[in-house]
């Protein structure tokens, strides 16, 4: 656009790249009705998510940094897609596709917010940091619950088994033993309601 600076001009770009997240159609359904979540939106509630149960993160951490990291966890989604976290085959390839991304997407920024924001997705890719943990905790806790008050929607159909769901998330413990005991909880209480198959038939 004629007037705008280069980097105004970047800045922009990359915005408007995001956009293409909401069309991202994760496999959990809303809470409240049958369509499926996309990833902008979820983008979104696992930040609010962040925000709300910061008092049970085991380490301090800087809720600014986890909230900015949760904002562009799936950034790489735009060209990587959304793959569901318990298929494993289709999770093979998973890191080299999103690497891909990450360079495509995040290049499309100014140097000094390229790296900025890049650098906080790898943070959180690798779990090492106080803030990465939480923020990871974060990340699966609601989908879990979302599974959860849609009765099962996505594990039903998808033939999901408890001892896959406690698999997959226990990462949660690692930054928030309080919110692993609730996950613990949740898991259980979806099988007792039959959301949740103790075994694969």
């Amino acid at each position: 656009m004629e007037g705008f600076s280069k980097r105004f001009q970047q800045q922009v770009n990359f915005l408007i790249e995001l956009d293409k997240l909401k069309s991202v159609l994760r496999r959990t359904i809303l809470s409240h009705e049958t369509r499926l979540e996309n990833s902008g939106e979820h983008s979104w509630h696992v930040t609010v998510v962040a925000l709300m149960f910061q008092e049970y993160a085991d380490e301090a951490v800087d809720i600014l940094k986890v909230m900015k990291m949760l904002l562009v966890h799936d950034v790489v989604e735009i060209d990587a897609g959304d793959v569901y976290i318990y298929d494993k085959e289709g999770n093979e390839g998973k890191v080299e596709r999103e690497r891909e991304a990450a360079e495509r997407i995040f290049g499309l920024l100014p140097e000094d917010q390229r790296d900025e924001l890049r650098a906080l997705w790898e943070e959180f890719e690798a779990k090492e940091t106080a803030e990465a943990k939480y923020a990871g905790a974060c990340d699966r806790i609601i989908p879990l619950l979302h599974n959860y008050y849609a009765k099962g929607h996505s594990w039903k159909e998808h033939g999901v088994q408890k001892s896959d769901v406690y698999e997959i998330n226990q990462v949660i413990e690692l930054g928030s033993k309080s919110l692993w005991e609730a996950a613990k909880q949740v898991i259980d209480d979806s099988v007792k309601m039959g959301y949740l198959a103790a075994e694969k038939k």
